[in-house]
């Protein structure tokens, strides 16, 4: 059942590749009448909707009056690379994450959508989709009306940072789009407006319980967005 009272939302991460397209399309919807963006660095942009708080995530704790919305949209996400070391990475990826679902679950947010990965899993050699996973068990059992993992493939998009792993997989789909059919469908490069399509369109159906979106399915919701999708009434 799609709610007609006018939301607020929390994005978290909106300056990175999936975030900035999360924010674009939440600035468009008339199901919010505002977006709160947190962040340690201000936007270079305004919108009439759009409120921008400069938090810092060690203390977050310490803005939990100010992070109060129906909707929590999570994009937070780096790299071993980027961030210079495995704690660096779990503090970011992990620990963050979970502060911002545990603080506006206390405050009561309806929703909380976050940006996963494919292969997240808390038992996995594999330390980044190890830590992704943890994350992905630490909120399921939070208090939310409605939680929403989404588990993208490598994706698609200009990001200020080069990874090289990505231009491999942008270079691959385009010039062998063959390769990622039959068993290999699953692990198609996706494109990161595709996967802020499917998180708009799943938090304005306001379901309840757990919901996992592999890539394949944020695909397919993805699709059934429109304009239309993001207007009350």
């Amino acid at each position: 059942m799609i709610s007609t009272a006018p939301k607020t939302a929390i994005i978290a991460g909106a300056s990175g590749l999936v975030g900035s397209h999360c924010l674009d399309l939440l600035l468009q919807s008339n199901r919010y009448k505002k977006v709160i963006s947190i962040g340690r660095k201000l936007l270079p942009m305004e919108h009439p909707k759009l409120e921008q708080k400069l938090v810092d995530f060690e203390i977050l704790e310490s803005y939990h009056h100010s992070l109060m919305a129906d909707d929590i949209f999570c994009c937070l996400g780096t790299t071993i690379k980027k961030a210079g070391s495995k704690e660096n990475f779990y503090k970011v990826d992990f620990t963050y994450v979970i502060k911002l679902a545990s603080i506006t679950a206390a405050n009561f947010a309806s929703q909380f959508l976050v940006v996963s990965a494919m292969g997240a899993d808390a038992n996995s050699r594999i330390f980044y989709n190890q830590v992704k996973g943890k994350m992905e068990a630490a909120i399921k059992p939070l208090h939310f009306l409605g939680v929403h993992l989404f588990q993208p493939s490598l994706l698609l998009g200009q990001r200020t940072e080069k990874r090289m792993g990505e231009q491999v997989a942008q270079a691959v789909a385009k010039v062998l789009p063959f390769v990622f059919i039959g068993p290999l469908r699953p692990y198609k490069p996706i494109h990161a407006r595709d996967v802020a399509k499917a998180m708009l369109y799943a938090a304005a159906q306001d379901g309840a319980g757990i919901s996992i979106y592999p890539s394949s399915r944020i695909a397919t919701t993805a699709k059934f967005f429109s304009p239309q999708s993001m207007v009350d009434g």
